[in-house]
């Protein structure tokens, strides 16, 4: 598939066959968004993959439409390191590039993504979701 086709037939799937992603098409989906351009090129992001049950439960704790994380197989959180920007208004937008690039990476892969954000301003979406991940 090519990436106009990606492009425009990614749509967001929340109902997940029960069949794990490759380590390999995860690196091909990690590397697709680490290759999203940022501000200054500072990539102030870091890429966390849950698989574990107990993490992915948690998911709909912080977000109120995220309960299709629980049946699938990996989730990939995208965060923001604030130390590593220079100029703290662009984290939004490098993370946001970053996920579209691991959205349409993972079309072309033919694997369903739904994009669910977290934002650190208000509302029940507003606690960090550094509480999910394990000390």
């Amino acid at each position: 598939m090519d990436a106009l086709e990606a492009i425009m037939t990614r749509r967001s799937i929340r109902s997940y066959q029960d069949r794990p992603v490759s380590e390999e098409d995860l690196e091909k989906l990690l590397r697709a968004a680490m290759a999203a351009p940022s501000a200054r090129n500072e990539q102030p992001w870091h890429f966390v993959v849950a698989r574990d049950p107990a993490v992915k439960d948690r998911v709909p704790d912080y977000h109120p439409y995220a309960s299709c994380v629980r049946q699938a197989p990996l989730a990939v959180l995208v965060c923001a390191d604030l130390e590593e920007e220079s100029h703290r208004d662009y984290w939004e937008q490098n993370c946001a590039a970053a996920v579209e690039n691991l959205l349409v990476a993972a079309r072309s892969l033919g694997l369903g993504t739904v994009w669910l954000g977290v934002s650190p301003a208000g509302g029940k979406g507003g606690r960090h979701a550094r509480a999910l991940l394990p000390a």
